[in-house]
């Protein structure tokens, strides 16, 4: 009798076992897919762990129906790093398995397959089965893999489908993707020799008979004389009331020249591509130090103020790693980052980057992960998102983690909720690699292991080429409502400096986190405030679409003309987002092209791209947006950054509103004057007294670190222990309280640390569901797994309970 141990892709904790007959015992290796019957009539791809001669002794071992591959596509590290993200995170070893895989390597028999739109198929090329597929497909438009099974009587059908993919006739359900290209602008500028008096004379002589030519001339130095911006030739037409064939035919005669404003998250003037990377000072002995690290540590944390040239440390770092043929990882916390990053590095390394996110189709997918997994040369640098983890690495040397702060790197749902920075460095671990993690404003915990001696520290202190770090000045809310110096939510300081910055063609990034118009519609005669009637929140007022929106659910209604409960019209808007600030811009700076950037507006697949290009293009003026606007994003031309009000972050019911506030405002005040000039932040608050808020205005990083380690000493709370928080939902509440409470006295009576709760959340019903906390706090002298182990026992009780089985507990380990 010969058995494999599967892992399935379903969100099971343990392994399954099957049974094979002795050739397939000997063939199949650990990290080989086989497709599995379970259930009644389900079929899935399922990863063999080991494989052995024990007979199951709880059921009957079904056969298996076949194998999928020839070779192992997972490595015996990624098993082991599965299951510590499995145990670490408390999740299903099968979610984990289902997370990691790309869907295209995980077929099923629920899987939809349709046919490729626009390939030609050459239908001599198929074998016998692959053609009944493709003439099937022909008459109805997608198959599920089970009517696939039925068209050829038979049962392993996965390889045809799988060679059917590899062939591009086929493609998988989930893929329906969009390309986006940049949209670039044509700029013209005078040909420098007709800029001096005589050339200029010159040049009316040349064109004396051409009259529209001469007009479109005369129009562009008008437009240059009133504005300081580069010229397009749309706006050009525009003045002159011309064609674009006369600015053509004005290029032909080398007068104007034209060109483009190419899109670059790094901007690097001056370099070839053949030149080697120049560091300045502080950047080398930067690089020294984190090698010196290195030598002695497997983690180094890299400080840099915001803009200090942290990118081309990196890009050394990769140069020496390749050097010696290993494999790197570079993760970035946002997909948006990724595309300006890529180009900076292919400049650099050629063919040598691969990507890998969310955002990529089934088969790019698959195909990164095959060339990882072969260590081929064109996937030795790997960037991408937190899932970019998981590929079958076999030889890595060295992991980036790029902004390491940023909560997107913790996944919250689904499972595995993983936290990418703490999961790569156990990953580089088992690789005997080293990890970087590099920010401007560290994260707490990374701050205090750098400092108590487990991570190495490298700070830079200065901004690349000497830019000095922006100019910071915080205008106190209180006193201008009071000598009535605001107009909207705009303090007359704020104004100025935004003309200021317009009039010398400078772009302008206003910052809000909130969005929407405003996020309460209160009646002023009974004080009804219209109310979510599926969540615990009021509705957010859209005024663009004149309706009133929940942002947890996207239940919406028309705005109410009158109150619905006592009728009354008096109805006024309170607090505000977003959308109230760009229309009061409008109202304010009447000439200026006003963008919003939220996630109303970067919706589609490519919203984020196309508000950024605008932006680099210049042909956006101000730009308001939420927190998506903090993250390392590079624009030359900003001098001027507003923070429209600071407190609604800081009194956030979280022990880390304070170290989140900082970093945020620190991240928006470093897009402020990115080049030569010295750029400005105004901070509008209502408490321009507040330590955090000092803390900004100082670049204090230090002062902030004491002072909130000082607290969560006191408070108990990270770094000085671990937290794990599980979420309980159900439609019932007596239920729910019910359970909860159980599950409290339970876990408090087998465990000796604080157990906190059972309470409700400050939303505390999301799509009908009721929701409760419990937060366990686990102190560093504690054994972590036998902790975990205990809580884990005691959620398998609570499940056992027939009348709790319906509540949904999700374990959540290091929330923050």
């Amino acid at each position: 009798m010969y058995f494999v141990e599967v892992i399935l892709p379903l969100s099971l904790a343990k392994t399954f076992t099957y049974s094979v007959s002795e050739t397939e015992y000997h063939y199949i290796k650990k990290g080989m897919r086989v497709a599995v019957p379970f259930g009644k009539s389900k079929i899935y791809t399922a990863l063999v762990i080991e494989t052995h001669e024990n007979k199951p002794t709880l059921y009957d071992a079904k056969e298996i129906h076949q194998i999928l591959d020839e070779k192992p596509i997972v490595t015996e590290i990624q098993i082991a790093h599965w299951q510590w993200i499995a145990s670490y995170y408390m999740c299903a070893i099968g979610d984990v398995y289902r997370g990691a895989m790309p869907s295209a390597l995980l077929l099923e028999s629920e899987t939809i397959i349709s046919q490729k739109q626009d390939g030609f198929v050459d239908e001599s090329l198929l074998s016998d089965d692959e053609f009944l597929v493709y003439e099937a497909l022909q008459q109805q438009s997608s198959l599920k893999v089970q009517d696939i099974m039925n068209i050829l009587n038979k049962k392993n059908i996965f390889p045809v489908i799988q060679k059917l993919v590899d062939k591009n006739i086929l493609v998988l359900q989930e893929e329906m993707l969009e390309s986006y290209a940049p949209k670039l602008v044509r700029y013209v500028k005078l040909n420098s020799k007709y800029e001096t008096n005589e050339g200029l004379g010159e040049l009316l002589e040349i064109l004396k008979n051409a009259n529209k030519q001469k007009e479109i001339v005369l129009s562009y130095f008008q437009i240059s004389a009133s504005e300081k911006k580069p010229i397009t030739v749309k706006k050009l037409v525009e003045v002159a009331n011309s064609t674009s064939t006369i600015v053509k035919a004005l290029i032909d005669k080398e007068i104007f020249e034209e060109y483009y404003i190419q899109v670059d998250r790094v901007n690097f003037s001056g370099i070839t591509k053949d030149d080697q990377l120049k560091l300045s000072v502080a950047q080398q002995i930067a690089f020294d130090e984190i090698n010196k690290n290195f030598t002695q540590k497997e983690v180094c944390l890299l400080h840099g103020v915001t803009s200090s040239g942290k990118t081309e440390i990196y890009i050394k770092l990769l140069e020496d790693c390749i050097a010696t043929g290993k494999q790197v990882l570079y993760l970035l916390p946002e997909i948006a980052l990724t595309t300006q990053l890529v180009t900076r590095l292919r400049d650099f390394f050629g063919n040598k980057v691969a990507v890998f996110h969310s955002k990529y189709s089934n088969n790019e997918r698959v195909e990164v992960w095959q060339k990882v997994l072969a260590q081929s040369p064109n996937a030795q640098i790997v960037i991408g998102a937190r899932s970019a983890l998981f590929l079958p690495f076999s030889n890595l040397g060295l992991v980036i983690v790029d902004e390491e702060h940023e909560q997107t790197f913790k996944q919250v749902d689904p499972s595995p909720r993983y936290h990418a920075r703490d999961a790569s460095i156990v990953l580089a671990n088992s690789h005997k690699a080293k990890v970087l993690l590099g920010s401007a404003t560290p994260s707490i915990e990374t701050y205090f292991n750098a400092q108590s001696g487990k991570y190495g520290l490298v700070e830079i202190s200065e901004r690349y080429g000497n830019v000095k770090m922006p100019e910071i000045e915080l205008v106190d809310l209180k006193d201008k409502y009071f000598r009535k110096k605001m107009s909207g939510h705009f303090s007359d300081t704020l104004i100025e400096e935004i003309t200021t910055a317009l009039s010398f063609g400078e772009q302008v990034i206003l910052f809000q986190n909130r969005r929407g118009f405003s996020p309460v519609i209160e009646c002023m005669t009974c004080g009804h405030v219209p109310q979510c009637p599926q969540c615990d929140v009021s509705l957010t007022y859209h005024k663009h679409k004149n309706q009133l929106r929940c942002h947890y659910c996207g239940y919406s209604m028309a705005k109410p003309t009158n109150c619905h409960i006592c009728s009354s019209v008096d109805l006024t808007t309170k607090g505000f987002g977003t959308e109230q600030i760009q229309q009061e811009l409008v109202e304010l700076f009447p000439n200026a092209k006003i963008g919003r950037m939220d996630q109303d507006t970067t919706r589609g697949k490519f919203g984020f791209e196309k508000i950024i290009d605008s932006f680099k293009n210049r042909e956006i003026d101000i730009l308001v947006g939420t927190q998506m606007l903090a993250k390392g994003l590079d624009f030359d031309n900003v001098s001027l950054v507003g923070i429209m009000n600071a407190d609604n972050m800081l009194y956030h019911p979280d022990f880390r509103a304070f170290e989140r506030s900082f970093q945020m405002m620190t991240q928006v005040s470093g897009r402020s004057g990115r080049s030569e000039k010295r750029g400005k932040v105004v901070i509008q608050t209502y408490n321009p007294d507040h330590n955090t808020i000092l803390q900004v205005v100082y670049n204090d990083y230090a002062g902030m670190y004491k002072e909130q380690l000082h607290e969560r000493q006191i408070y108990n709370y990270p770094p000085y222990c671990k937290l794990i928080k599980l979420t309980l939902k159900h439609r019932d509440f007596d239920k729910l309280k019910e359970g909860s409470m159980w599950l409290y006295q339970v876990m408090k009576q087998s465990l000796a640390i604080p157990v906190l709760g059972p309470e409700e959340p400050p939303v505390s019903r999301i799509r009908n569901e009721y929701i409760r906390t419990i937060m366990i706090k686990i102190p560093t002298n504690q054994s972590l797994q036998g902790t975990k182990k205990t809580i884990q026992k005691i959620l398998n009780s609570f499940e056992a309970v027939a009348q709790y089985r319906a509540i949904k507990v999700s374990v959540n380990v290091d929330f923050y």
